[in-house]
């Protein structure tokens, strides 16, 4: 769906003025026992819910975002949108510039579209070293991922322990539906990516996303000609 196609009915005003109470409870307790906690925001409709919820309650939680260098303009004007509209300029990790210069070098400026190991050698160096070094020195991290979202999300949990960043990892959206996270960005006036009104449900770097046909999973538009059940980046693989 888009957003213009968004139904607001009574009982999605409701369930959204419960869950949005649970994510401020949750997200007050993050902050006060979980200090230093940041927030990986990746400027998807979620992660825009979570970014006006943490700057409306003046939480200390630090919010961040990763350019991959290659991300579509869309995302870099909603960089702009959220400076001016909550006067928060995110703290932006950008990849080391050898190790893309040399994947490209070696492989070619587009070689994710030849094999999976290829792509999530990209996708190492563009996001997963970079997140790496946002959380470092941290306790706690944040992120917008909903169960619903893909295949590899059906079992989310609220909380868990991130072995690979050494970590906890809390996902406050873990049981919000897609129409819910858009009763919330249209009843508060949430700044969102100009793509989400183009159906694309989920964005990322400009290569790997599409927009979706009708019918489609939310997360069918990232990397769509790999395997459904394997499409990660690696930001969120357990193990």
């Amino acid at each position: 769906m888009t957003p213009s196609l968004l139904n607001i009915t009574p009982e999605l005003t409701a369930s959204v003025a419960t869950k949005t109470a649970a994510v401020q409870a949750l997200l007050a307790d993050i902050a006060g026992n979980w200090s230093p906690a940041t927030f990986a925001n990746s400027l998807g409709a979620e992660d825009m819910v979570l970014t006006d919820l943490i700057v409306k309650a003046g939480l200390p939680i630090e919010i961040f975002s990763l350019d991959t260098g290659r991300l579509p303009l869309e995302t870099y004007d909603l960089m702009a949108a959220v400076d001016k509209h909550y006067g928060l300029k995110l703290k932006i990790y950008f990849p080391h510039s050898a190790g893309v210069e040399n994947y490209v070098r070696a492989n070619g400026i587009n070689a994710f579209y030849e094999s999976i190991e290829l792509r999530k050698s990209c996708c190492y160096i563009r996001k997963v070293e970079p997140l790496k070094r946002a959380l470092a020195g941290k306790k706690a991290w944040i992120t917008g991922m909903r169960a619903e979202q893909a295949a590899t999300r059906g079992n989310l949990a609220f909380r868990e322990f991130d072995e690979g960043n050494g970590l906890e990892k809390f996902n406050p959206l873990a049981d919000w539906s897609e129409k819910e996270v858009w009763t919330y960005i249209k009843q508060n006036a949430v700044p969102y990516n100009a793509l989400h009104d183009k159906f694309f449900p989920s964005i990322g770097c400009a290569p790997c996303t599409r927009a979706i046909s009708l019918g489609e999973d939310v997360r069918s538009g990232r990397w769509w000609w790999e395997n459904p059940e394997s499409k990660e980046c690696g930001l969120h693989v357990k193990g």
